[in-house]
């Protein structure tokens, strides 16, 4: 990488981080690329420069979410005995949604835009993380692992609507 190179990397990653927010806290629909510039510290034109529609912006942004669910996951599958892998892998869902709340309202969002190209990121994520847990299931020799990966993924859905409505009794068990 170039000298020039790793200040534009960090600015669309900051731009992404900021988009993320500002998508989260103002809703995709309602929300500006001049507002998602101004909490970036940036000029709007600026960020056409790395993404040519605001669709691109939310598209990045959701790749940028679930990949660090995907990458979270597969540090864990890595890294835990089978007897341990499903609480930690809720364990690491846990942290993400403690340290990225935003991302996962975003993600919320997202389910319910009708743009094709966001409903593609959205399936490839679900996907993505689908594969990842069935197989760790799978390799794990835990019974039943199709059932078990759906009431995962249930659980994480479930999470996600008891964080964003404050209703933490959802989870209780």
């Amino acid at each position: 990488m170039s000298k020039n190179e790793a200040p534009s990397v960090n600015r669309k990653e900051e731009i992404i981080s900021a988009a993320i927010e500002t998508f989260a806290e103002i809703g995709y629909y309602r929300a500006t690329t001049a507002q998602v510039a101004e909490r970036a510290s940036i000029s709007q034109p600026y960020i056409f420069k790395f993404f040519p529609t605001k669709e691109a912006l939310l598209v990045a942004a959701l790749e940028a979410s679930w990949g660090r669910i995907v990458q979270s996951f597969k540090r864990v599958v890595e890294s835990v005995p089978p007897s341990e892998l499903e609480p930690a892998l809720i364990e690491a869902y846990e942290n993400i949604l403690a340290d990225r709340v935003n991302e996962m309202l975003l993600q919320m969002q997202a389910q319910t835009i009708s743009s094709e190209v966001v409903r593609e990121e959205m399936r490839k994520g679900f996907r993505t993380v689908r594969i990842i847990v069935l197989e760790a299931f799978r390799n794990a020799g835990i019974p039943h692992p199709e059932e078990r990966t759906l009431l995962f993924l249930a659980r994480g859905m479930l999470c996600n609507i008891s964080m964003a409505l404050g209703m933490p009794e959802l989870m209780e068990q």
